[in-house]
């Protein structure tokens, strides 16, 4: 099998790590990775963490490196995106450590949530001393071709930050932005998404400073933060890992890098809210389980009108008819188990 590190440019040129989580994602991974593998400029280390899923999303990875099933771009993708050669390897974590851009494929066996599987991946990387850059990147993402090299050589190799974000926007909108990153209201411990909604040509990237944290979808971490503040927390399953991350990050600021974009197809397998699109009740669930993890971690006093939220909330959600979401996001306030429908879901 051809290697991709065959494909790869001068080792002078930086290299950065890609942690990719992937829960039934056949029908998005290969996208995101051809992407990546276009990327210019720069030598990427990429590790696609399966937390076991239930779709054909190994099987679909392994057909694709062996050159048996033929890649063809997506339509909705706004960029030329011809397929990279192959066959090309897919290495496991105990092969000898790449020289140039490589893909690993880490299998947990288990579904143990967003962090889990990232922590798998950051522990991998991390054993490569040359690598001192972390890329969170979700597997429903397209990256244009100059994204990974502004990540990569952001501020220099000396810059000192915890964690870094670009602008996500929405795939089937590409000029429209999902999140250029992320502010919470520290009375309920809502999230928010700065400039949602605006036209990414029109709307200048904001400073670092006006915001809380860098969302999971898109987000570097580098290796003097990780080492200093630790994995990701675990307890949180899905939603929140990242604000979560981002508070423990002491006196490192978080950065912005200006003209690093993805555009992101936004919640294909948990069913995460649009513009056009309400939460899954599946999405609802964990999400605001998160929120009152965290908000008991870090704003305890706020605990009350985190409560008062989630009410006014769920009336909202009743009175438009989204009784399966409401409930959902009870249960998820009081610590209650998930209702039958998530259940199912998670037993996929």
């Amino acid at each position: 099998m051809k290697d991709p590190r065959s494909m790869t440019p001068p080792a002078s040129l930086p290299v950065l790590g890609v942690i990719i989580v992937t829960y039934a994602s056949a029908d998005v991974i290969l996208d995101c990775l051809e992407s990546l593998l276009a990327a210019p400029g720069v030598r990427l280390r990429i590790v696609v963490v399966d937390n076991a899923s239930p779709d054909a999303t190994i099987s679909t990875l392994r057909s694709w490196a062996a050159g048996t099933t033929p890649y063809t771009a997506a339509a909705d993708i706004p960029f030329p995106l011809p397929a990279a050669p192959k066959p090309l390897t897919l290495l496991t974590p105990s092969d000898a450590p790449p020289t140039g851009t490589s893909i690993t494929l880490i299998q947990t066996g288990r579904n143990g949530g967003f962090a889990a599987g990232v922590n798998a991946g950051l522990a991998y990387l991390a054993r490569d001393p040359e690598i001192t850059r972390f890329w969170i990147l979700n597997p429903d993402s397209v990256v244009p071709p100059q994204t990974p090299a502004l990540f990569a050589n952001y501020g220099g190799a000396a810059a000192r930050f915890s964690l870094m974000g670009g602008r996500v926007n929405y795939l089937h909108a590409p000029d429209t932005i999902q999140i250029d990153g992320g502010t919470i209201d520290r009375c309920t411990g809502v999230t928010g998404n700065l400039n949602l909604g605006r036209s990414a040509a029109a709307t200048p990237q904001p400073d670092a400073t006006a915001i809380d944290f860098i969302m999971g979808a898109s987000m570097v971490a580098s290796r003097e933060f990780y080492e200093a503040t630790g994995p990701l927390e675990e307890a949180y399953f899905l939603y929140y890992e990242e604000v979560d991350w981002a508070q423990r990050r002491g006196a490192l600021p978080l950065a912005i890098c200006p003209g690093a974009t993805i555009l992101h197809r936004a919640g294909t397998s948990i069913g995460s809210p649009t513009l056009e699109r309400s939460a899954s009740p599946f999405s609802v669930y964990f999400k605001h389980r998160a929120r009152m993890i965290f908000t008991r971690r870090f704003l305890p006093l706020s605990l009350p009108g985190a409560y008062g939220y989630s009410l006014a909330k769920a009336v909202q959600l009743a009175l438009k008819g989204q009784r399966p979401q409401a409930m959902a996001l009870l249960r998820a306030t009081h610590g209650m188990a998930p209702p039958a429908s998530v259940k199912a879901a998670l037993n996929q």
